[in-house]
């Protein structure tokens, strides 16, 4: 259950608009975020632009938000739990983006790149 103000606001409905965390736990951070995810590791690993992740979250945002509507009675035009679901997806998809994208350049560029953490390269020193 979530804490209500003496107005009837709780900070939980800023999030999310169904009764519990669950759905939106398992909607929207598991599902659109493990896609948003995936798809931001394929725009790395395919070498195109990291702007397109905006695109491909804005998608996956909808399609977040009809899967609240359709499964959890959730509101389908709601302008502002699609820019929530959106933000969540664009968040996590330039997460896999830079993973991938950090993977890729120590393990391509061998010779002039060493890792510095999960998200990050380094140039080798001379």
């Amino acid at each position: 259950m979530t804490e209500q103000a003496a107005d009837g606001f709780s900070i939980a409905q800023l999030f999310y608009e169904e009764g519990s965390f669950g759905p939106y736990l398992l909607v929207t951070i598991i599902l659109g975020g493990g896609a948003a995810w995936l798809s931001g590791r394929a725009i790395a690993q395919t070498w195109r632009p990291g702007w397109q992740i905006l695109a491909y979250g804005l998608i996956l945002g909808f399609a977040v938000r009809f899967i609240h509507f359709s499964l959890f009675g959730g509101t389908l035009l709601s302008a502002y739990y699609y820019a929530t679901d959106s933000a969540v997806c664009i968040a996590l998809g330039l997460l896999g983006f830079r993973a991938a994208r950090a993977r890729q350049m120590v393990t391509h560029y061998r010779w002039i790149n060493r890792p510095d953490g999960p998200l990050r390269w380094r140039k080798n020193s001379p």
